[in-house]
């Protein structure tokens, strides 16, 4: 239950009730939490750590509540059912889940298997990317981390702790980023090579241009760019943090003219998305996304898609994907792509997760990642190589 913490005669439920009051669709819970902490300087880290927690509850369980009732009933009975599913999974039903969990229309854009259902009701894990080699003893340095066995996932470290990470004077040196598992994932199955010229077409604020320039041991050159200048200036302060140096930014709007006439040995286009498979992370997009976002977007990728394809030298490698399970967005846009371009064949994938949802036990050209196979997002991923006639 909420701490019984009090600041400024301001109790922390309220703090969350304005913060549920403020998130709406052109304003996420994400940016609304900032937004309200921003201008209560004096909160502890811990508190603001536990309105975080208790106002994504109420987003995770707002299938259940009864919204004609003050935000404050509703909160409480979140907290409640919150503490029984994780202490007892069974404590919901299989039919309040399919019926609750999620929006209606998602059964009509996607699988919806009950493994995913459930998920979504956990809170997220807290993914780490070390610098490559240096997962071990980054996991050691800090403490209370996890590394999943293997050596694939060698460098991705799991935080279990309560630090506040961007304090650590690891996060300051640049020793780690925070990355889910599964956007990691897409960076290993880039695989790209030191030396090599890539480019990342929807580079954000450089999440996997960090990735891929870790992997190509910062050797080499990526082009990063991104419709939005204001995550091209964050991609700055981040690289500078992380000493990567082997890129260059460039504004892109997605257009027909590219940003470059370079052709590249690869590739990324992590396309924008509706964002399905982020939904254990994120509750509260799963209440302001729809069915006609979907559609839109899945739009928006094919264009992005083809026009990215055109920098693709021959022998090189062009690599898609989305942080989302709808079939527009994913087997619909690569079954497109592959009948429109038959100067691309398919790349074979090796496997990432540990096949449960999924019957993939070898390479194949596309891969569906749920939540359940790494402990992350759920994420699509396909592959082409550009061939010699290209």
């Amino acid at each position: 239950m909420l701490a019984q913490t009090w600041l400024v005669n301001v109790s922390l439920q309220e703090i969350a009730i304005e913060v549920i009051g403020k998130a709406g669709r052109e304003c996420p819970a994400d940016s609304a939490l900032r937004t309200v902490l921003r201008g209560r300087r004096l909160l502890s880290r811990s508190d603001a750590r536990e309105i975080s927690r208790v106002v994504f509850s109420y987003f995770r369980w707002l299938g259940w509540l009864d919204l004609n009732k003050p935000a404050g009933v509703g909160l409480n009975r979140a907290l409640e059912l919150d503490q029984a599913f994780q202490e007892k999974p069974d404590s919901i039903s299989l039919d309040e889940l399919r019926n609750m969990a999620a929006p209606a229309w998602t059964k009509d854009v996607m699988t919806v298997p009950d493994a995913w259902l459930k998920t979504l009701q956990l809170p997220a894990r807290l993914w780490l990317r070390s610098k490559k080699g240096q997962g071990r003893t980054l996991a050691e340095t800090l403490g209370d981390c996890w590394i999943p066995p293997g050596a694939v996932f060698a460098d991705a470290v799991e935080y279990q702790g309560l630090e506040d990470l961007f304090r650590t004077p690891e996060f300051q040196a640049g020793k780690f980023e925070l990355q889910d598992i599964a956007s990691q994932a897409v960076g290993l199955l880039c695989d790209p090579k030191p030396g090599e010229t890539w480019w990342d077409v929807c580079a954000g604020e450089g999440g996997k241009t960090l990735h891929l320039s870790d992997l190509m041991g910062n050797k080499g050159l990526i082009w990063a760019s991104d419709r939005a200048e204001w995550r091209l200036k964050r991609l700055k302060l981040r690289t500078a943090r992380a000493e990567c140096f082997n890129y260059r930014s460039v504004h892109w709007d997605g257009g027909a003219k590219l940003p470059t006439k370079t052709k590249f040995d690869g590739v990324l286009v992590d396309a924008p998305c509706s964002g399905v498979g982020t939904w254990q992370r994120n509750p509260h997009a799963r209440w302001t996304t729809t069915a006609e976002d979907v559609a839109e977007l899945s739009d928006v990728q094919a264009n992005l898609l083809s026009r990215a394809a055109l920098a693709v030298k021959p022998g090189g490698k062009l690599i898609y994907s989305v942080c989302t399970m709808t079939r527009a967005e994913t087997e619909e846009v690569a079954r497109a792509f592959t009948s429109t371009f038959p100067d691309f064949e398919a790349l074979a994938l090796p496997v990432v997760g540990d096949g449960k949802d999924q019957v993939q036990v070898a390479p194949a050209a596309t891969r569906m990642i749920w939540p359940r196979d790494l402990g992350g997002n759920g994420m699509f991923i396909a592959g082409w190589r550009r061939t010699a006639k290209g």
